[in-house]
């Protein structure tokens, strides 16, 4: 009985998500979404963002952590000064459905000070998955805005060194 009721659960997950091609989405503008801080704050994105640059890792499954922890030890490390978001974005209903557990389970395992930093999308995750598209779904995705909200960097293979130079080299941190 345990075995049909996981399957059932398994499928119903599944069920609520579509597969996106890959996009190169450089010098487009980023999609106006809405999310929800860690610290239960609504964000309306990219408009919220005053600062002359935003970098934004958006994660599509839990394993994409992986990569975004590399790239805020790799901005830590290297100093680099950029507005920098975490958004974990999972599209379908039966997630959303479930929200309130998957942010306390978050709020569990990230310290308090960074809450502010950790943006989850539900309603429009699947119009940022369809935008970046979702291939290989455990590799992050690093979107670097301008002021208004342009793509002036996209890179969507996990995190790499060369991928952290070259978003400091659209910010001047050579």
């Amino acid at each position: 009985m345990r075995i049909i009721i996981l399957c059932l659960f398994i499928s119903l997950l599944t069920a609520c998500s579509a597969n996106h091609p890959n996009q190169n989405i450089t010098g487009k503008s980023f999609p106006s979404i809405t999310g929800q801080t860690l610290e239960k704050n609504s964000m309306n994105m990219p408009e919220d963002f005053k600062e002359d640059f935003t970098l934004l890792l958006i994660g599509y499954k839990q394993n994409s952590q992986f990569d975004i922890d590399r790239w805020l030890i790799g901005l830590d490390m290297t100093k680099t000064k950029v507005a920098a978001y975490e958004l974990p974005t999972i599209q379908g209903l039966f997630p959303r459905m479930f929200s309130t557990m998957i942010d306390n389970g978050m709020r569990a395992g990230i310290p308090k000070p960074l809450w502010k930093g950790v943006v989850t999308v539900y309603e429009d995750g699947d119009k940022v998955q369809a935008f970046t598209g979702n291939e290989s779904p455990n590799n992050a995705r690093v979107v670097l805005l301008d002021k208004n909200g342009v793509i002036l960097y996209f890179y969507d293979d996990g995190f790499s060194v060369t991928a952290l130079n070259d978003v400091r080299s659209f910010l001047g941190n050579n």
